[in-house]
């Protein structure tokens, strides 16, 4: 699973989200030439990252090119069940990436647009933020 291999600090405030904000870096392809773009804000752990790349990787049998566009850099934390207020702050539990929308997700190459569609389709069910297809300015299908 994703993680940062080393942190200047061990926890991190939560921070007041990204509820109105509009993704101003990372939101136009980049390296593909399909993609899965975030239509609403939201958080993604580590392991929702995982289970999206394995579900595409799957779909498209290992062909072609993937890529994932975000990193889970923010710690969270969590205090042990039943435990009294207080006493400070929980030990660090997993990691998620801060998303705001119209960030690009996950991007696809090398495979026609209709199993891009598929694959990418399926990887946006196992996010818990909206999602919508989208597709390189520049691309045009080839006839056969």
């Amino acid at each position: 699973m994703l993680q940062p291999k080393r942190t200047k600090f061990r926890k991190q405030q939560k921070g007041k989200g990204s509820q109105h904000m509009i993704a101003s870096r990372g939101h136009e392809i980049a390296f593909g030439t399909f993609a899965i773009k975030a239509v609403e804000p939201g958080e993604i752990t580590a392991r929702q990252i995982e289970a999206a790349r394995i579900s595409v990787t799957r779909a498209m049998k290992r062909e072609g090119q993937v890529w994932i566009r975000i990193f889970p850099d923010k710690p969270v934390t969590k205090k042990p069940l039943e435990v009294r207020m207080g006493k400070g702050k929980g030990a660090p539990e997993f990691w998620v990436a801060p998303i705001k929308a119209g960030t690009i997700l996950f991007e696809a190459t090398g495979v026609p647009l209709d199993l891009a569609n598929e694959a990418l389709r399926l990887a946006a069910q196992k996010l818990p933020v909206k999602t919508k297809f989208v597709v390189r300015r520049d691309y045009q299908e080839v006839a056969e």
